[in-house]
């Protein structure tokens, strides 16, 4: 069964490269790029999105404003922010989970500033032997801090993880429970292939099965994988060079219609490559430049 739904996704894919009726317009593709100067990193890489983090992602420290803010909310690219790896608004420990609230606050605002479109955020975990209910309540606590002020000054979108046992949004049963508990607040989310895979779920028909979930996606972090499936391992790959079938994330795009951002390595000139390659097969677009074989 499974043999058969790949030959269809292989053949819609297919399809949609050789029919024009079926072009995606306007899809929006960019890259997770270098914070000194997003704008440029976008032109390297022929990108009309860009994500970057606003401070170090493995710190505490909130993000200062910069100087390049009314440029980049002026500029055509669409800009995204990722919050800090740290931030784990879920964890039972307050330690923890109170600064990381602090801290997904403080990027949402500074997001503001840029113009970011939202704020992508891991789901979090509790620690082995909590209750994972009490991280779902957790979330749910941090979006009602939050409305108490006016809610997010950025929307913040819910980015599925790849690995944990007691993970928020690893699990797509655990992510059904996270969404009984903050979807009342407008929350987005963001759907990462690699995490997907590497987290045990699906590709080939994911989009409705999160829909049914979030009722939304708002972003899609398509990267291949180093490792295989339900291995919990994040490890980001050039689209076409790891274990997930590249026209199972073409399908996933096509589908979510969302805008994408590649998370991929090789520096400008390979996430340059995942671009382009995603244009042509997404949107029958051809970009000058060498592409993904």
């Amino acid at each position: 069964m499974a043999a058969r739904f790949r030959h269809e996704v292989r053949q819609s894919a297919a399809m949609s490269r050789a029919t024009p009726g079926r072009r995606l317009a306007f899809m929006r593709i960019g890259a997770h790029v270098d914070s000194a100067d997003p704008l440029d990193e976008a032109t390297l890489r022929q990108a009309d999105t860009v994500q970057f983090f606003l401070a170090d992602p493995q710190g505490w420290k909130p993000p200062e404003p910069r100087a390049d803010a009314d440029r980049l909310r002026a500029a055509d690219v669409d800009v995204y922010i990722h919050a800090p790896y740290v931030i784990n608004v879920a964890t039972l420990n307050n330690r923890i989970r109170i600064p990381s609230r602090k801290l997904l606050i403080e990027h949402a605002n500074a997001a503001a500033t840029v113009g970011a479109r939202g704020l992508v955020v891991h789901g979090g975990h509790v620690n082995k032997g909590d209750d994972l209910a009490k991280g779902f309540d957790n979330w749910r606590k941090t979006f009602a801090y939050a409305a108490e002020s006016g809610g997010f000054a950025t929307p913040v979108l819910i980015e599925n993880t790849a690995g944990g046992d007691n993970a928020c949004a690893r699990r797509f049963d655990s992510l059904a429970r996270l969404w009984d508990a903050v979807g009342e607040y407008g929350v987005g989310f963001c759907l990462d292939t690699c995490h997907a895979h590497a987290g045990g779920e699906d590709l080939l028909d994911i989009v409705d099965r999160v829909k049914a979930i979030t009722g939304r996606i708002d972003l899609i972090h398509a990267n291949d994988s180093k490792d295989g499936f339900d291995s919990g391992r994040d490890r980001h790959d050039n689209l076409g060079q790891g274990n997930i079938d590249p026209d199972l994330v073409v399908a996933v795009i096509r589908a979510a219609g969302a805008p994408v951002v590649v998370e991929t390595p090789g520096g400008a000139a390979g996430q340059r490559a995942d671009i382009a390659y995603l244009r042509e097969r997404v949107s029958g677009e051809r970009v000058g430049g060498k592409g993904r074989a």
